[in-house]
């Protein structure tokens, strides 16, 4: 025997009307218990110890005693301090020149590796080679190879390319930044290949047809198609910059003199060579809010808050 439920007319206008049937999942976004976990993971292990540093930032503290409370002095110790000046000043050339460096490399080569050009596969896998390494193997190695005496500045011309390259204050942040360019291009231009896989053939045929030119699908195609690509390899890169240590460290230590001693160095130099924990969580506190800032504007100026799929039907 079948069970029937009556339903009245009016409770099925109504339905329709508001556009919710049966089968229709109510709109109004994520409700708010699947939110849950993953606030209070965010909330454990980002909010609470970021409030831990900004707490230490008003603080003096060498590592092993007691804290003491130092107030807004700490803040305009930093601040006026000279070396945390001009490691801001290193780290805003740093983030700027390496993005011009590594973003239009990332964007070709993605393409490039995206197509079915001879040898393609090739280049891929060679291309995929820095990132198996890990910083510390890449700063040692571009140490050893930018030697002075044995690597390969002393083979190359005289000139801006030769000579002691890490050994110069005027040369080594430039190099520097060549060297974490040759590290993460390929991640960014992984990213792009897989964009440019998504976009969907129709579009390179029919503006074939209309008699485009390779430059013309790329200008026309390919780059509109890939925006929210790029505005998510962007973030990372610009972001990213700010968080460059490892590599920097094994490579030059922030010399010579302070030419590479850029935010993230500083801060631990301050902290873990200096002892005074209260400066390097200041330090902690600006590159946070400098890179907050950053991933917002970037947000802001690029519309991603109204990114809708690409893909059709969704």
């Amino acid at each position: 025997m079948t069970l029937t439920t009556p339903v009245s007319t009016g409770a099925v206008a109504s339905s329709h009307r508001t556009g919710e049937g049966p089968g229709r999942r109510r709109k109004g976004g994520v409700p708010f218990f699947m939110v849950v976990p993953a606030a209070l993971v965010f909330g454990l292990f980002a909010l609470l110890p970021l409030a831990g540093v900004v707490g230490l930032s008003f603080m003096e503290w060498d590592g092993l005693g007691t804290p003491t409370w130092a107030g807004l002095s700490q803040w305009a110790g930093v601040l006026s301090n000279p070396v945390t000046l001009d490691a801001m000043r290193l780290t805003v050339v740093f983030v700027v020149v390496s993005f011009v460096f590594q973003a239009p490399i990332s964007l070709l080569l993605g393409v490039f590796m995206a197509g079915r050009q001879r040898n393609r596969a090739l280049l891929a896998v060679l291309s995929f080679l820095p990132l198996v390494f890990s910083s510390a193997a890449v700063g040692i190695a571009f140490k050893a190879l930018l030697d002075p005496n044995f690597g390969l500045s002393s083979v190359l011309p005289t000139g801006w390319l030769g000579g002691n390259l890490l050994g110069d204050p005027d040369r080594a942040l430039y190099i520097v930044i060549f060297v974490v360019g040759w590290s993460f291009v390929p991640f960014h231009a992984l990213l792009y290949q897989a964009g440019v896989r998504q976009i969907p053939a129709a579009l390179y045929e029919a503006a074939t047809l209309d008699g485009a030119t390779t430059f013309q699908l790329f200008r026309f195609v390919t780059i509109p198609q890939l925006r929210y690509t790029i505005i998510t390899s962007s973030t990372l890169m610009l972001v990213g910059s700010l968080t460059y240590f490892d590599l920097i460290f094994v490579l030059t230590g922030g010399g010579p003199g302070s030419a590479t001693r850029i935010l993230p160095l500083d801060m631990y130099l301050t902290g873990f060579r200096s002892y005074t924990m209260g400066a390097a969580s200041a330090i902690g506190v600006i590159l946070a809010a400098v890179g907050l800032a950053m991933s917002l504007l970037l947000n802001r100026l690029s519309g991603s808050g109204r990114m809708e799929s690409q893909q059709a039907g969704l």
